[in-house]
Parts: structure tokens; sequence; C-alpha cells
């Protein structure tokens, strides 16, 4: 099976086990799970869970092993983007060509919900996730460690902190900021199906290198897109970024000096594949799309 073959198959065997979530039978909860369910059908590249399961199968294991984990970093994702688009955060009126949770369900309901992601992420990785105890505990500790203050949480907060610096940003700020909002998560997604498979401490510090500059070009390429994009392309506001005088690469280098940033971003990331032995087309093909998209 080629490349292109097997990320259209993880993805479609993802969305099939996601599909199969439904966190509760108590009718009492429904409003709750309507809602959780609404967020995280909703569509989506689904990166993260596909990056994860490709991970997996670069180090030898069957994809399917890791689809607990997978989903777990996606349930934690869509928790981010409810919590992003909140009246206190951003603001968002529509996400993925629909309205926000917050308007569909009401503020309190999407704050709920996106706190009952995180926990049944925790419980289908320790509940369902196949592995060694040493794994499960493994797995655990790097999508914590990915979440919390030094990963996403505190990238989201050096985000608030600085909206309104726009340009006067300095670099190391910029790069700190979202290797932590979005390179973070992304680079634990890599690990994860590495540590399931069983990959060495080497093979996974050469995978995370690679996922951490993935991660960093995703959200330069994101910036470009708010910054020259449509909402009707995005599905969600355009020019946002602008308007909130937010410290993004495109507020520091400019539209071209971005485009730049991110084809750095995308030579590390490949250059990382080289100490990785086996097939790595898969990895490759995903560099380049990240690269390449265009909503």
């Amino acid at each position: 099976m080629d490349s292109m073959l097997r990320w259209e198959s993880h993805r479609e065997r993802f969305e099939e086990y996601l599909h199969g979530l439904r966190f509760s039978q108590n009718p009492a909860l429904g409003p709750l799970v309507e809602a959780m369910r609404y967020a995280m059908l909703s569509g989506g590249k689904r990166v993260r869970p596909t990056l994860c399961m490709e991970s997996a199968w670069v180090f030898g294991a069957d994809p399917e092993l890791v689809l607990p984990s997978a989903a777990a970093i996606e349930l934690i994702h869509t928790y981010s983007l409810i919590h992003d688009d909140l009246p206190a955060m951003d603001d968002d009126d529509f996400r993925r060509g629909r309205p926000t949770v917050h308007r569909k369900y009401g503020e309190a309901m999407a704050i709920l919900a996106g706190d009952a992601f995180f926990g049944e992420a925790l419980t289908l990785i320790t509940v369902h996730q196949k592995g060694t105890p040493e794994q499960v505990l493994e797995v655990v500790r790097e999508l914590a460690a990915s979440t919390g203050v030094e990963g996403m949480v505190g990238g989201q907060v050096l985000d608030i902190n600085f909206t309104g610096a726009g340009s006067e940003v300095d670099t190391e700020t910029l790069y700190m900021i979202h290797r932590y909002k979005t390179g973070a998560l992304i680079k634990s997604s890599a690990r994860i199906g590495a540590i399931l498979a069983g990959a060495s401490a080497e093979e996974q510090a050469a995978i995370s290198e690679y996922a951490l500059e993935l991660g960093l070009c995703f959200q330069i390429v994101d910036d470009v897109l708010n910054a020259t994009s449509t909402a009707e392309k995005l599905g969600k506001s355009a020019g946002s970024d602008a308007e909130r005088g937010k410290a993004t690469f495109v507020s520091v280098f400019g539209v071209e000096g971005a485009r730049r940033e991110a084809d750095a971003a995308t030579e590390r990331a490949l250059a990382a594949l080289g100490r990785i032995g086996g097939d790595v087309s898969g990895l490759r093909e995903m560099a380049m799309f990240v690269r390449h998209r265009e909503s």
C-alpha cells in the first residue's frame, strides 16, 4: 500500500472509531453527549490521530493498536478548539463552517463539554489502550506534559498575554508560544505512536524532532492563511489575527517571510527523518501536505 492510500486508510478507520464513541447511555446526560459529539464529529484534517497511527506503522506496529490513544489525542485537540472559540478567548462564531459549540449549545455547556473531553481522553488510554503498563503510563505522561503548563495550555496563555503586541514580539518568544501552543500536541501524537510500537529512545528522539517542526510549520501556515485566505475557505473568521493584534509569524516576518519560515521548518522536519530507518515516505508526505495546505 502506498503512503497516500495508507493515510486514507488511517483516516477512515479513525473516523469509524471516533463515531463509535458514546461516552454515556444515561438520558439525563444526553445534552452533554450531544454537544461533545457535535464538536468531535465536525470534520477536520485529523492530522494528530493519523500521525499517531502512521508513527506506529513506521516502527512496526499495526496502526489499529493505537486507536484509543489517537482518539484521546483528538479529544484533547477538540476540547482546546471549543475553549479557544469562547468569548473569553478568541470569541469565534464559526468553526469548520458551522456554529461554534458555545453558539449552538451555550457557553456553560461548551466549557463543560471541553472539560469532559479531558476525562474521557484519560479513560480511553487507561482502560482501552493495549500495551505494557510502562507503555501506557508513558503515554499518559506524554499527553499530560504536552497539554499542561509547558504545553498547549501554557502556549495559549502566552498567546493571550502577547495579544496586542503584534510585530513587537521578539522571534524567540514567538517560537516559544507556538512550540507550546501547537507543536507540543503534534509532537506527542508522533511520540505516542512510537512509544506504543516499542521504538528505541533514539528513534523517539528523531520522530519528536520531526513532529515538533511539523507542528511549527502547521502554525505558520495557519497564520498565513488567516492573513491571506477567506472565511469561506477557512470555515471560520479570516483576518482576525491582525484585528486582535496577535503575535503571529505574519505580524513579525510578513507574509513572504512567514512562508520562508514554513519552508525552513519543513526542511528541518524532513532532515530529522533521515535518522529513522524504514519507510518514512508517509511522514514525508505529511510534511508536504501541512506546508502546502490551503485551509
